[in-house]
């Protein structure tokens, strides 16, 4: 199995293959509009502008399991990190990361990096950077600021 396998629904509720972002570099982030990462969404999009030229996307899945930091629908989290944040990068409809309803790609990413605590996402803002192969090569806590992956990011474009 591997990355390119699986398919995840749009904001709209429309599959996407994941296949399609086949020869790109990928920064995969669980995200939350009310978290005290959530100012995170300024470099992750300072990232985006930066290198989506060279082949990178960012894809955000929005997450309401830590401590429901992500109210709302999909709609409403879109629209706020648009008006406030700027993004362009991919958004995608919220899911869960972790437990028994826990999203099937999500259960394969932990599969590959399981992180130093475990396979669980520990909290919003945990980034999986994925290789333009779809190797999964590095899992982050989510106190490693965007900023701080643009050595290793650089370095795979």
């Amino acid at each position: 199995m591997s990355i390119y396998d699986f398919s995840v629904k749009t904001m709209k509720g429309e599959e996407k293959s994941l296949a399609d972002y086949k020869g790109k570099v990928l920064l995969i982030v669980n995200t939350a509009t009310k978290c005290g990462f959530t100012p995170q969404y300024t470099g992750l999009q300072a990232l985006y502008q930066k290198y989506a030229e060279q082949g990178l996307e960012i894809l955000d899945f929005p997450c309401n399991q830590f401590a429901e930091q992500a109210p709302g629908d999909d709609e409403s989290i879109h629209n706020f990190c648009t008006g406030r944040f700027g993004v362009t990068f991919p958004q995608f409809a919220k899911i869960k990361v972790n437990g028994d309803e826990a999203d099937p790609f999500y259960v394969w990413l932990k599969g590959q990096k399981g992180g130093l605590f475990g396979e669980n996402i520990k909290w919003n803002f945990t980034k999986f950077l994925v290789n333009r192969e779809g190797k999964v090569i590095a899992r982050f806590a989510p106190t490693k600021t965007p900023k701080a992956l643009d050595k290793e990011i650089a370095s795979l474009l």
